[in-house]
């Protein structure tokens, strides 16, 4: 399968697609005669779990380790479960700043008149 067929089916660009073999996100993927890129199955299948993955929050590094780990074979799955476990955990975290950041902002638009209007004025220059 094509780089373009490949895109369209994951929905994944093609220029994505490209830069996820470059970095070692998609490692074995075939190319035919003429050096172009031909998917098999299991590359395809290398495609679908990135992807899900990437949805599922997990960063660029990160996702690198683990196809380093991945590739070392089942000795590595307690490492490959640890770095999922502090994926998890990072993806807490910033689900928790959010919640404060927008505790913030809910605040300010409910004191919007009392409060920010004010505040506000003085980040203006002097007219």
């Amino acid at each position: 399968m094509k780089i373009a067929e490949v895109s369209k089916r994951y929905g994944v660009s093609t220029d994505t697609l490209r830069y996820y073999e470059r970095v070692g996100l998609l490692r074995h993927v075939p190319r035919n005669k003429s050096g172009i890129r031909d998917y098999d199955e299991a590359s395809c299948n290398a495609v679908e779990f990135v992807k899900c993955m990437r949805d599922a929050g997990m960063t660029i590094e990160s996702l690198v380790e683990y196809m380093d780990l991945l590739e070392r074979g089942d000795e590595t799955t307690q490492a490959r479960k640890d770095l999922l476990l502090r994926q998890s955990e990072e993806i807490r975290q910033r689900i928790e700043d959010l919640e404060r950041a927008l505790t913030r902002l809910q605040f300010k638009i409910d004191h919007y008149d009392e409060v920010m209007a004010e505040s506000e004025r003085a980040l203006r220059p002097e007219e």
